[in-house]
């Protein structure tokens, strides 16, 4: 069988890890990279076996998910987030897979949120295609501040069995991480040399909702469904407001 080894990286995970460290003890080896936690993240993560690595100040994301990886003792990793779980088909086929040769250099996995009471097939978050199973001699992390994602070079085969996101606790840690993350992407897309406009501003939001409760199914979800869409939308409006903020700032200091 072909030896595997889970990755994590962790902050303040003390809540939501043990649930994640339960869906991977099918792995040969389980590595926490920690950045520093004040709670009992390390604590529990030891407990239940893993190996814990402490790498801080926090890095970034694409440092601190690659450094992970390395600190693997095998070459075939699957990453997982604090919030997220395997579920018994993933394992089951990931397993079927580990007594094949694994023709593929990596593998996406479906990854299904669950959010405001219920689960989210719908939306942009669905079926969100995750590549986290793969062979680190042919791949690693990439991208820039936010939504880094695994590259590797050659085939990527697709699973079936789906991992379990629980990604914020409410509506109120929806926003903030909204408010998080549209930071971080507007300061990495004008850096990048990306602009926006007015009319881009004003209009992808609304077409935004649009393909995310029509078109993307978020009518058939009820009110989690509404939401959701609703949401999604407002984080294309920040993430383009605060680049056009950007965009003025410069303009206005002559850059």
């Amino acid at each position: 069988m072909v030896p595997l080894s889970a990755v994590l990286v962790t902050h303040n995970e003390e809540a939501r890890l043990p649930a994640a460290l339960e869906s991977v003890r099918f792995c040969d080896e389980v590595v926490v990279v920690d950045d520093g936690s004040t709670d009992r993240t390390r604590e529990i993560a030891e407990d239940a076996g893993a190996r814990v690595v402490l790498n801080a100040p926090w890095p970034g994301f694409v440092v601190q998910r690659n450094r992970a990886v390395a600190e693997s003792r095998h070459d075939w990793v699957l990453a997982l987030d604090a919030d997220e779980r395997v579920t018994p088909v993933l394992r089951a086929e990931i397993e079927a897979l580990r007594t094949s040769r694994l023709p593929h250099a990596g593998y996406r996995i479906p990854r299904v949120a669950f959010h405001l009471g219920r689960w989210i097939r719908g939306t942009d978050w669905y079926p969100d295609p995750q590549l986290r199973l793969f062979d680190r001699r042919r791949g690693r992390w990439a991208g820039a501040l936010v939504h880094e994602s695994v590259q590797v070079d050659g085939t990527v085969g697709r699973l079936r069995g789906e991992l379990e996101h629980v990604p914020y606790r409410d509506i109120a840690s929806h926003v903030a991480k909204i408010d998080r993350y549209t930071t971080l992407w507007a300061r990495g897309a004008y850096d990048a040399g990306r602009r926006t406009s007015a009319l881009e501003v004003a209009l992808v939001p609304h077409l935004t909702f649009l393909r995310n409760y029509l078109v993307k199914g978020g009518v058939r979800l009820g009110w989690a469904g509404y939401t959701i869409s609703r949401l999604n939308a407002y984080y294309t409006f920040l993430k383009l407001a605060k680049l056009a903020e950007l965009q003025r700032a410069a303009e206005t200091s002559g850059a």
